[in-house]
């Protein structure tokens, strides 16, 4: 039987603590707290092989929830455990200086348990795909220079994480790049390709459905014969990765920043992480159904 999925809650108030540890329990985690953020950078240190996403209070006294932020982006062994920042305080300013901080997912006090519970599964599956990826690049060689120009066609999730871990072979960096590519891969597959609204997507994600319905669509008649394109270009001084679906496009701009209005929603971070973490720069064009990425290439790796 597999180990449940370990989180860390952060909370001064312990009333708190004990209906969040009920919560989370009551749907298959393992919870660990702490009182502070002394405390729970300590508890942090004694189980980060363990610890999968960290439940985090902004207000609390020793040190509150940006100072632990600071230090534990600092820290390049935890530095990708996601953190859910709770918050009574739901003000834009206070969200945006939190995103700023690394904070990417969001719960106002008092919190829903059927959202809370959203959020968590949200940026723990975010941070397993994440791992995934990381690891199928250790299976890659990185002799690829040779290769200028090429173009592949996708359809599935699975495809969508190969090409990843293939494609970010091709760049100075892969580990930076790899979440970039697999997550704007798989907004072409289901936004474009398959048709899943935003609003769809969140209630998949919810009832914790989101994959099967892609599977379901996959399956149908209107969708079986739609492909993701993806072009590969390597110049003297940068790559460039074109991605284009048969969707209907989108409004693209509101999704290019991370927005405190969709804080607190189970998804919609994927553009905007990826120009924040992988890319020198992302363009869509058209209607939206097809976006260039740029990275520049270090000095002595063009060749």
């Amino acid at each position: 039987m597999a180990e449940p999925i370990t989180i860390l809650a952060i909370d001064d108030e312990p009333n708190n603590l004990r209906a969040l540890r009920l919560d989370l329990e009551d749907i298959g985690y393992q919870v660990i707290t702490a009182k502070d953020g002394v405390d729970g950078w300590e508890v942090l240190q004694q189980n980060k092989g363990r610890v999968r996403a960290i439940l985090l209070d902004r207000m609390m006294p020793n040190m509150n929830g940006m100072e632990f932020m600071k230090k534990i982006k600092s820290a390049t062994d935890v530095a990708g455990i996601p953190v859910i920042m709770q918050t009574a305080a739901a003000e834009k300013e206070q969200v945006a200086e939190g995103i700023q901080a690394g904070v990417y997912y969001y719960l106002t006090k008092p919190y829903d348990k059927y959202v809370m519970t959203s959020i968590v599964n949200a940026a723990i599956s975010d941070y397993a795909n994440y791992s995934q990826l990381r690891n199928a690049l250790k299976k890659f060689t990185r002799k690829l220079n040779l290769i200028k120009d090429a173009r592949f066609e996708i359809q599935t999730l699975d495809d969508a994480q190969y090409l990843s871990t293939f494609l970010s072979q091709f760049f100075p960096d892969p580990e930076r790049v790899v979440f970039g590519i697999s997550e704007l891969l798989i907004n072409g597959i289901e936004h474009g390709n398959l048709g899943i609204t935003y609003d769809e997507k969140t209630d998949l994600k919810k009832n914790r459905t989101w994959e099967m319905e892609i599977k379901e669509r996959l399956a149908l008649p209107e969708y079986a014969d739609k492909k993701l394109t993806v072009s590969f270009a390597r110049g003297t001084s940068s790559i460039t990765l074109v991605i284009k679906d048969e969707g209907k496009g989108f409004d693209w701009q509101q999704y290019m920043e991370i927005s405190p209005d969709r804080a607190t929603d189970n998804h919609g971070r994927g553009i905007a992480l990826s120009k924040l973490m992988s890319f020198e720069s992302i363009e869509y064009r058209g209607i939206g159904n097809e976006v260039a990425c740029r990275v520049s290439l270090l000095e002595g790796q063009a060749s």
